[in-house]
Parts: structure tokens; C-alpha cells; sequence
């Protein structure tokens, strides 16, 4: 019945983002090397059969940490933009070098609000990436939090990926969550919360089910995601949260499967 999810399935232009949650073990924070292989091995095959991905990833800072043994994130902006701008690096050898072994070429594109907030600075992000998708290419973005403040930062990586997928004329947006998606209630307190499949409208109820912040490593909780999911849908972007460790969700979502909860873009006529 959901025209919604079978949208899904002719889609040519899908951005991905990916969390901390998703790339890092909860336990050490250390990065979780099989779920990243995986995960790209599916981005790298859905390339293949003719998709245009975008990746938004998050982990520059826990990665930073992660290689200098820091435990707990410091407070400091300086410290944390020195953490982003260490742990970029390793994240991008990361990434490198499993895209290329499933014969992948990447390119890195590092934003800032003030990308998103001036025309002049969108358009040019804007013809950069596809610049990139035209040359057979993946974009790799990430916020550029090495030189972020408070003032220019977009906060989290959810928005980021509303923000690109507008930008670039996405069709679909989808967040790789550690959850299934949204629930009408806490799923790790309340044993009985449902997940809900679609959202076709947000409204007060929603945004109060959505709660609060994520986990210790990351800083997007499910309240940015529907945050996301608000800026996405307004502009002709459809979005899917679904379970990001969970080996092929990305396939079974754009094959139409009900899997994760799907908010329909808005149609205006």
C-alpha cells in the first residue's frame, strides 16, 4: 500500500549517513572495522548496479580519540578540532582503502554551516559534488569540524545530511541508526514500545517521542534525526531511519522492504 517504500525501488540518487554508533564499538570506541567493510561493500555494490551514492559520515573526533587513547571527549572546542582533524585522516585511510578494494574511487568534501547558509558558498558545494558523482566518483562529507566553532558548526551529522541531500536534489535519504528506527517509546526501557513504520506527517507527538540525545560517542539522538527528517521531507527528500548493524538493511530498504520507519517527501504541487 505504501507508495512510499515502493518509490524506494527506482531511486537513483540516495544520500547514506552514517553515525558513530554504527562505526565504533560501544565498549572501547575503537573503530568497528567488520561493520565498516560491510557497509561500504553494500554502498560499493549498489554503485555498481547503477546508484549514485552520497556518504555522510560521522567519527572524526571518537577516531581521534580512538588514536590517541583519549577515553573521555574533552570540552574544549580547540581540542576537539585537533581530535577531528586527526581522526579525519585515519578515517579517510579507512575508508580508502575498502572502497578501492571493492574498485570504488572516493573523494572527500569537508562542510561548513556557512556552505549551507550562502547561496554563492551552496552552489559551489553543490557543483563540486556533482562534479564528483559525474566523474563515476562517491563523495565522502563530513562537517568540516576541524575549523568548526559554535557559530558556523551544524551540530550533527543528521542535519548535515538533510542539508546535502536538498542541496544535491537527493531522492532518498537514509540514517543508519543502532536502532531499528522510531519507536513510540523507549525500546531499551520499555519492552513493549512499537516501532513505527511511517511518519507521514511531524508533528508535536512525534518530536516528543523522539526524546533525547544518542549515546556517550555520538551527538545526534533520534530528536536531530526527526530534526533531519523535517528539513528532508520539505524539500522533496524522502528519509528512512533503519538499523545501521544489520548486514544488507541498506539493499532491503530500497528494495521497498518495510524495514526502519520511512518519512515521505512532501509533494507540492
Amino acid at each position: 500500500m505504501s507508495s512510499a517504500r515502493d518509490s524506494l525501488k527506482s531511486a537513483r540518487r540516495i544520500v547514506v549517513k552514517v553515525g558513530t554508533s554504527t562505526l565504533a564499538h560501544a565498549d572501547t570506541g575503537k573503530l568497528n572495522l567488520y561493520r565498516i567493510e560491510h557497509l561500504i561493500r553494500e554502498i560499493a555494490d549498489l554503485h555498481n548496479a547503477g546508484k549514485e551514492i552520497i556518504f555522510v559520515s560521522s567519527g572524526a573526533i571518537a577516531t581521534g580519540m580512538n588514536k590517541l587513547g583519549i577515553r573521555i571527549k574533552p570540552q574544549t572546542i580547540p581540542e576537539n578540532q585537533a581530535l577531528a582533524a586527526i581522526g579525519q585522516g585515519v578515517l579517510m585511510h579507512i575508508y580508502e582503502k575498502f572502497f578501492a578494494e571493492y574498485g570504488q574511487t572516493i573523494g572527500q568534501v569537508l562542510l561548513t554551516k556557512e556552505n549551507a547558509a550562502d547561496a554563492h558558498a551552496r552552489e559551489n558545494s553543490r557543483n563540486s559534488l556533482q562534479a564528483i558523482l559525474d566523474m563515476g566518483a562517491i563523495p565522502v562529507i563530513n562537517e568540516n569540524d576541524a575549523v568548526g566553532v559554535d557559530e558556523i558548526r551544524i551540530g550533527d551529522n543528521d542535519n548535515l545530511s538533510a542539508i546535502v541531500a536538498a542541496m544535491i536534489e537527493a531522492e532518498v535519504l537514509i540514517i543508519l541508526s543502532d536502532i531499528d528506527g522510531l519507536y513510540d517509546g523507549n525500546p531499551k526501557l520499555d519492552g513493549s514500545a512499537r516501532l513505527i513504520d511511517e511518519v507521514p506527517t511531524i508533528d508535536a507527538e512525534i518530536e516528543r517521542m523522539a526524546g533525547g540525545a544518542g549515546t556517550k560517542l555520538g551527538i545526534g539522538g533520534m530528536f536531530t534525526k526527526i530534526q533531519a527528517a523535517k528539513l528532508a521531507t520539505a524539500n522533496g527528500v524522502t528519509m528512512l531511519i533503519i538499523n545501521g548493524s544489520t548486514n544488507g538493511n541498506l539493499r532491503r530498504a530500497l528494495s521497498g522492504e518495510h524495514i526502519g520507519t520511512i518519512f515521505p517527501r512532501k509533494v507540492t504541487s
